[in-house]
C-alpha cells in the first residue's frame, strides 16, 4: 500500500494488477495530488485494512476506485464493505468491456456512482472528467463532521455509561453514538467482529475496547503517573476540599500533588447548578466550578493525577506514604484526606442489576438529554436532589421527587424549595419510598410505597441521592474514625479526656489533624463537618495552613 500521512481528503484506489494500479495512482496524483492524498492498494484485504485505519483516524475519504475482478473479493463486494465505513465517499468501479453488465447491476447493489471502462487513455478525456464530477458531488454532499473523540456503546449499558460519565466529569468533549446507528456501526465494523463495547476512538485513530478508567485517562491526555516519588503535600480526593487544598498548597510554595480516583469536583462537580456559593450570584454548575478550581491549581504548579485509586496510608518515620491499587506508591511530608462521601445504595429488591441502566447514583448529567419528554424519578430530600430536580425538569415531561419524610424543609435550602414549588412539572411525593424495581435489560418499572400503600409505575429513569457514606475503608486501622466511618480530627479525638490512638507527640492534634501527625482531613469525609461546598473549600485552605504549622515544628 502506498500513501502519505497528510491533512487532506483521501482518494483510495484498489487493483490487484500492479501495472494498472500504478497507472491509476499516477494519473490521480498528476491531477489531484496537490489537493488530495492518494492511497493505493494492490489487494482487496490490504485496501480494507487501509480504509479501516483511515476511519479510526477520522480521515475524510472523498472517492474509492475499485477494480471489479479481484481474487479475494470482487470490486462490488469491496465497495460494499467500504461503504459501511465511508457512506459519503463516491464509489467508482473499474471494469473491462466484458464486465459492463455486472457493473450496471452493481449500481443497484451498492448505489454505485460510476463505472469506468479500462483502458481510459487519454485520461484528459475519459478519466479526469469522471473523477472531477465525483469529487464535485462529494464536496456538495452534506457530510456530518466527526468530533475528535468518539464513543460507541449500547443505550442501556452500564460500562458505556461509566465511560461517558468519566469523560464528561473530566471535561473531555466526545461524540456519543449507539452501536446500532449507522456511524457507530461503521466504527465497530472498522475494528472488527470481535469488538467489545464500549468502543472509544481517539483523535489519532487509536481504538480502545471497554477501557478501564486508567487506560481511558491516559488516552485522553489526563495525567496518571506522578512526576516524582516524594512531595511536600499529597492531597487525596479532588472534590471542593481537595481542590481548595491543592490551590492553597501550591500557591504557598508546597510541592503538591492531588490524587483523584474518578474526576475533579467530587459530588459537587455533579451538581447542575450551585446558587448559594459566595461570589456567583447567578449560580454556577458544579462542573464549571470544578474546572476553574482544577485550572487554578495547575496554574500554581500543583500536579493532578487522575484515575488513580488510593488503597493504603502508612507512616514511615517522618514520611507519609500513600499506596495505589496498581502497586505503586508516593510519599510526602504531609497528607490531606479529602475523599468525600458517596451516595448510599438504595436497598430495594431488583435495583442493583440496573445500576447504570436506568438507576443512577448522583446527578448523571450525561443522561439528561435522553430523558427528554419522559417521566423521571428522583429519591432524596437534600440540596443535591433538589438541584437535580430543577435541572431535569428542563428535559423531562415530569419529575417525581420522592421524599421519605414529611417535607423538604429539614434538609433542603430555602431557595431550592421555592424554585421547586414554582416549576409546574415537578411533583413532590412525601412519605414515599422505592420498594422495588423490575425490567428486561434495563429499568422499566418501580414499586413505590406511600404511607404503606404500594403501587407500580412505569419508569425508565431513577436518580438516587440518599445519605452519604465516607470513602475511608482503605485507611484500615491507621486513622481513627467514628462509628459511621467519618475521620476523627482535633477535638473529636480528645473526647472524654483520652489521647488519640498511637499519638506520639506531647502536643494535642491540630483542629483538622488526625491521630497520625501530619495527616489531616478536610471536607465531607471529616466527622461533624458541615456538608456544603463553601465549608469544604474553607477546610481545604485551613488544612494547608495547619500543614505549614506542622512542618515548622518538625
Amino acid at each position: 500500500m502506498e500513501g502519505r500521512a497528510m491533512d487532506k481528503p483521501v482518494i483510495v484506489t484498489v487493483d490487484d494488477d500492479p501495472g494498472v494500479s500504478r497507472a491509476v495512482a499516477r494519473d490521480l496524483r498528476r491531477r489531484y495530488g496537490q489537493t488530495y492524498r492518494i492511497v493505493r492498494a494492490e489487494a482487496a484485504d490490504q485496501g480494507i485494512e487501509a480504509v479501516k485505519e483511515m476511519r479510526l483516524r477520522g480521515d475524510e475519504v472523498a472517492a474509492i476506485l475499485a477494480d471489479y475482478r479481484m481474487p479475494q473479493m470482487n470490486g462490488v463486494e469491496f465497495l460494499e464493505a467500504a461503504m459501511d465505513m465511508y457512506p459519503y465517499a463516491r464509489r467508482v468501479l473499474l471494469t473491462a468491456y466484458a464486465d459492463t453488465d455486472a457493473a450496471i447491476q452493481a449500481i443497484n447493489v451498492v448505489d454505485l456512482d460510476h463505472y469506468l471502462l479500462k483502458p481510459w487513455d487519454p485520461p484528459e478525456e475519459k478519466f479526469y472528467p469522471v473523477i472531477d464530477g465525483q469529487l464535485d458531488a462529494w464536496h456538495r454532499t452534506d457530510r456530518v463532521e466527526v468530533a475528535e473523540l468518539r464513543v460507541v456503546g449500547d443505550r442501556w449499558s452500564a460500562p458505556s455509561y461509566r465511560v461517558r460519565d468519566f469523560l464528561a466529569r473530566n471535561h473531555v468533549p466526545y461524540q456519543w453514538m449507539l452501536s446500532e446507528d449507522p456511524e457507530g456501526a461503521q466504527l465497530v465494523a472498522a475494528v472488527g467482529e470481535q469488538c467489545h463495547l464500549p468502543l472509544v476512538v481517539t483523535a489519532d485513530g487509536t481504538s480502545l475496547q471497554a477501557p478501564d478508567p486508567s487506560t481511558l485517562a491516559s488516552a485522553v491526555g489526563l495525567s496518571t503517573t506522578p512526576a516524582t516519588d516524594f512531595y511536600d503535600l499529597i492531597v487525596v480526593g479532588g472534590g471542593p476540599a481537595g481542590l481548595g487544598a491543592a490551590v492553597y498548597g501550591a500557591s504557598e510554595g508546597l510541592n503538591t500533588v492531588l490524587v483523584e480516583a474518578q474526576a475533579s469536583g467530587g459530588q459537587a462537580g455533579q451538581s447542575s447548578r450551585i446558587e448559594n456559593y459566595l461570589g456567583f450570584p447567578d449560580g454556577v454548575s458544579g462542573q464549571q466550578l470544578a474546572d476553574r478550581a482544577r485550572r487554578q491549581a495547575l496554574k500554581f504548579g500543583a500536579e493532578l493525577l487522575s484515575a488513580r485509586k488510593v488503597t493504603h496510608l502508612e507512616p514511615r518515620g517522618q514520611a507519609r506514604v500513600v499506596g495505589f491499587k496498581d502497586g505503586g506508591e508516593i510519599a510526602a511530608h504531609a497528607v490531606i484526606l479529602a475523599t468525600g462521601v458517596t451516595y448510599r445504595r438504595l436497598e430495594a429488591p431488583g435495583l442493583d442489576e440496573f445500576t447504570g441502566r436506568g438507576v443512577f447514583y448522583g446527578a448523571a448529567l450525561t443522561e439528561a438529554p435522553s430523558c427528554r419528554g419522559l417521566e423521571v424519578y428522583i429519591v432524596g430530600a437534600a440540596n443535591s436532589a433538589g438541584q437535580a430536580a430543577v435541572y431535569l425538569s428542563g428535559f423531562a415531561s415530569k419529575v417525581h421527587l420522592l421524599v421519605r419524610g414529611d417535607g423538604l424543609e429539614r434538609s433542603m435550602s430555602h431557595y431550592l424549595i421555592e424554585q421547586i414549588d414554582a416549576i409546574p412539572n415537578i411533583e413532590v411525593h412525601t412519605q414515599t419510598q422505592v420498594t422495588g424495581g423490575a425490567g428486561d435489560g434495563h429499568l422499566e418499572r418501580l414499586t413505590l410505597s406511600t404511607k404503606g400503600e404500594e403501587r407500580t409505575v412505569d419508569a425508565q429513569w431513577l436518580f438516587v441521592f440518599i445519605g452519604a457514606e465516607p470513602y475511608t475503608s482503605w485507611l484500615g486501622d491507621t486513622v481513627e474514625r467514628d462509628s459511621k466511618g467519618f475521620v476523627l480530627t482535633g477535638p473529636d479525638l480528645l473526647q472524654g479526656g483520652r489521647r488519640p490512638r498511637n499519638w506520639p507527640l506531647r502536643r494535642e492534634p491540630y483542629y483538622l489533624e488526625t491521630n497520625v501527625p501530619g495527616v489531616l482531613a478536610a471536607g465531607d469525609v471529616r466527622a461533624e463537618s458541615i456538608k456544603r461546598v463553601a465549608s469544604a473549600v474553607g477546610e481545604g485552605a485551613m488544612a494547608v495552613a495547619l500543614v505549614h504549622r506542622y512542618l515548622e515544628k518538625q
